[in-house]
C-alpha cells in the first residue's frame, strides 16, 4: 500500500509505536503530528485494569479540565420554573421539560453535547433511557447531571467539564484539548484527567489499575506513555 507524503510524515515523528515516552515528550510529538488542515483534539486513552462487566467495577465520572477542551459544548437543560430561568440565565443552550421529551422521543433530536436534569424532571427524562443511555446522554446523580446546582453545573460543563465513562473493553476515552493549545496546558489537563481517574478507582478493582496509556489527535498517531510518570508528574 503506498501512504501520502502526509501520512509518511506524520508517523515519522513516533518512531517506534511500542516505545514509551514521558508525557511532556509525548504531548511534544502529538502536536508535532498533528497537521491536518483544522485544530485537531487531542485524545487522551487508557485501558483500565478493570473488569466493566461487574457492577462494582465501573469507572465513571467528571472532571473539570483547567485549560477546557477547545470546543463549544451545547448544553441542555430540563428544569420549569425557577429552575430554569436559572439554567438560562447561566448560559444553558436549551431548556425545557416535557415538550423537549417528546421533541426528543418523537424526532430522536440529539443537537446537544450535554444533558442537565433537576431530581423532579427524572421522572420526565426517564423515559428516554433507551435513547439517550446508549449514547452517553443519559443525565445521571453520579456524574453530576442531576443536581439542583444548575448555575454551577452549567458554567463547569461551558468551562470544559467533561464526563469520562469507561468502556466495555475497560477503556477509558476522553478528549484533553486542541493541538492548539500550548505544551503545558496539554501537560496540565492530561495530568488532571489521570487525577480524576486515580479519585474513581473502584475498591472492587486489584492489582494494576493504570495498565497503559495512549495519547493521540484526530489524524495523527498515538504515543505510548508511562501512567506510573504521568501519575507523579
Amino acid at each position: 500500500m503506498k501512504h501520502s507524503k502526509r501520512y509518511r510524515a506524520v508517523t515519522a515523528v513516533v518512531d517506534d509505536p511500542a516505545q514509551v515516552s514521558p508525557l511532556a515528550e509525548a504531548v511534544k510529538r502529538v502536536k508535532e503530528a498533528a497537521t491536518a488542515k483544522f485544530d485537531e483534539t487531542v485524545e487522551l486513552a487508557v485501558n483500565l485494569g478493570v473488569n466493566p462487566k461487574h457492577a462494582d467495577q465501573q469507572v465513571r465520572g467528571t472532571v473539570v479540565l483547567p485549560h477546557g477542551t477547545g470546543r463549544s459544548v451545547k448544553v441542555l437543560v430540563f428544569a420549569k420554573g425557577e429552575q430554569a430561568k436559572e439554567a438560562e440565565e447561566a448560559g444553558a443552550d436549551v431548556v425545557g421539560a416535557e415538550e423537549l421529551a417528546e421533541k426528543i422521543q418523537k424526532e430522536n433530536w440529539l443537537d446537544f453535547d450535554v444533558a442537565i436534569a433537576t431530581p423532579d424532571m427524572m421522572r420526565v427524562v426517564g423515559k428516554l433511557g433507551r435513547i439517550l443511555g446508549p449514547r452517553g446522554l443519559m443525565p445521571n446523580p453520579k456524574t453530576g447531571t442531576v443536581t439542583m446546582d444548575l448555575a454551577r453545573t452549567v458554567k463547569d460543563f461551558k468551562a470544559g467539564k467533561i464526563e469520562f465513562r469507561v468502556d466495555r473493553a475497560g477503556v477509558v476515552h476522553a478528549p484533553v484539548g486542541k493541538a492548539s493549545f500550548s505544551h503545558e496546558a496539554l501537560v496540565e489537563n492530561v495530568k488532571e484527567l489521570v487525577l480524576a481517574l486515580m479519585r474513581a478507582k473502584p475498591s472492587a478493582a486489584k492489582g494494576t489499575y493504570l495498565k497503559s496509556m495512549y495519547l493521540s489527535s484526530t489524524m495523527g498517531p498515538s504515543v505510548r506513555l508511562d501512567p506510573a510518570e504521568v501519575k507523579f508528574y
